[in-house]
């Protein structure tokens, strides 16, 4: 799947006078423009526009950030954080792209196997003989 951009089609928008509490689960594409906050955000393709605020924790396909989120972000395919973009929490992908301008502050796990714990996986590659 690609990445969504601001350009292309999303099932559902969460309006930059918006606000959304709970728990969100969407098939499909969101754009968010307002707030969210609750427990959970599960979406197949997630973009948060320059307004838009998120408070929880992200579990996504593909993820385009442009605004504020509090919380981790897992996505199975891609994080692309955009210049005007601000993270706080644990990033864990296959593929992280960070535009010069964004302010992050968490861990970044970028692994093809986000099942596995990227530690054993290295220190195993480590102890292998060549």
């Amino acid at each position: 799947m690609a990445v969504i951009t601001r350009g292309d089609i999303t099932n559902s928008i969460i309006g930059e006078q918006s606000f959304f509490e709970g728990r969100f689960m969407v098939r499909g594409a969101l754009r968010v423009d307002g707030k969210f906050e609750g427990s959970a955000l599960e979406i197949d393709q997630l973009f948060v526009g320059p307004t838009g605020r998120i408070r929880t924790n992200v579990t996504a396909v593909n993820v385009v950030v442009e605004g504020v989120v509090i919380g981790n972000i897992k996505a199975s395919t891609r994080v692309m954080l955009l210049p005007t973009a601000r993270v706080l929490g644990d990033i864990r992908t296959p593929e992280l792209i960070i535009q010069n301008g964004v302010i992050l502050e968490g861990r970044c796990i970028i692994s093809n196997d986000l099942n596995q714990s990227a530690r054993i996986l290295i220190e195993n590659l480590y102890q292998q003989k060549s």
